[in-house]
């Protein structure tokens, strides 16, 4: 395998911070709500970053998984419950490695799906950061949002006036090597935050525990598996693999040997099974963070190595007062991010050009924002199938 140099730099840092957020958001949200623990979810956030970027060479991105992560803060299911849809989806994408059912899968996923699905995440995370920025999303809402609670400046909401500030940072900066444009909207937004944020930040250096909520109970099990794990597995099949090891391939080809399915489900089975012995979430890799990652500057698995250094230090230093650290940072700004990233993963779909191609690309957004991306990936399945065998034509 070609060895690929890692390089140090704001560049790379910038990249690192690029999909905080996709991560800092629900993250948040499961600690609040669900309770999960603090400091076990961000050490192992930090060490699957670490681990992956060694293995992989190449940036990689750590996120909840979102299906699970969004029933879960909706619902306010418990921890134990949220324990146990990160060990079923251990043991079923461990099992999918294993017997290598990526690849066969893989020969039934045309690449139009592909984009599909790619299409379909990107602007759902560019309406989720729009929504952040607007101060409308529910989950603002239920973290109880600081910047929701400031009032306005001049008739205008806080989140929004620090949402536009930070778009003209990012569209200033976006192309900046002196000045990453992520980077310093993230700093400038710790610089806000701590200045006008309601919190009581506290040091109190400790290690994490194992199972700090005990083992899932068995109906802890049958109430995760239909519930989260049966609509989240499609979606972590054709984003976290599909569609990641795709883009993966096309932004950093000299990881391509590395950079399989296989491997993705692996390390992603690992994670989820790390999250819950911690007492934090079920984790994945995705094309949304990926896509975030690249447009903001990473390219070598320096970046995963910062991000996952950052993200391991802070709660062994802070504690169970990690989870005021994380919130220190406005969502609205977290929410421009986001909005560049769900762009960037929608701009894949360049390539696409014959009238089928595209019919079933915008026929999965169409079923995404109706239903779910579970829905639109197997919609995209059977019409591509069906264009293939002339059953059907557009």
């Amino acid at each position: 395998m070609q060895s690929i140099r890692m390089r140090f730099t704001r560049t790379e840092l910038a990249g690192a911070i690029g999909d905080l957020g996709t991560l800092l958001p629900l993250s948040v949200g499961m600690i609040a709500v669900n309770g999960l623990d603090a400091m076990g979810l961000f050490v192992g956030v930090g060490l699957f970053y670490l681990i992956a970027g060694h293995y992989y060479g190449t940036p990689i991105a750590v996120q909840p998984m979102k299906t699970i992560g969004a029933y879960a803060v909706a619902t306010g299911a418990t921890a134990t419950v949220v324990h146990a849809a990160g060990i079923w989806m251990a043991i079923l994408l461990l099992l999918i490695a294993w017997f290598d059912g990526a690849k066969r899968l893989q020969r039934i996923v045309p690449k139009e799906v592909i984009r599909g699905v790619q299409v379909s995440t990107g602007l759902l995370l560019a309406l989720q950061g729009v929504r952040f920025i607007a101060g409308i999303s529910p989950l603002q809402a239920k973290l109880s949002e600081p910047w929701l609670g400031m009032g306005s400046l001049a008739g205008i909401p806080w989140s929004l006036v620090l949402g536009v500030i930070s778009l003209f940072l990012l569209l200033g900066l976006i192309d900046s090597k002196r000045f990453p444009g992520a980077l310093v909207t993230i700093v400038c937004g710790i610089i806000f935050g701590l200045i006008f944020g309601e919190h009581s930040i506290s040091f109190s250096p400790s290690l994490p525990t194992l199972l700090p909520h005990g083992l899932p109970g068995l109906s802890d099990f049958i109430i995760a598996l239909p519930a989260m794990v049966l609509p989240q597995l499609p979606m972590t099949i054709g984003n976290a693999v599909f569609a990641n090891a795709d883009l993966a391939n096309k932004y950093y080809p000299e990881g391509a040997a590395r950079n399989t399915p296989r491997a993705l489900c692996t390390s992603m089975g690992l994670a989820c099974l790390g999250g819950a012995l911690l007492g934090g979430m079920p984790m994945c890799h995705g094309a949304g963070g990926l896509a975030a990652h690249y447009r903001f500057g990473a390219r070598t698995g320096a970046s995963n190595l910062m991000i996952g250094g950052i993200f391991l230090m802070l709660p062994l230093l802070a504690g169970q007062g990690m989870f005021d650290v994380v919130r220190i940072i406005p969502v609205a700004v977290l929410g421009t991010m986001l909005l560049f990233a769900g762009i960037e993963l929608c701009l894949a779909m360049r390539d696409m050009e014959t009238r089928g191609h595209l019919f079933t690309i915008f026929l999965m957004v169409a079923c995404t924002l109706t239903f779910n991306l579970t829905v639109a990936f197997l919609c995209g399945i059977l019409v591509a199938w069906l264009m293939e065998r002339g059953v059907i034509s557009v």
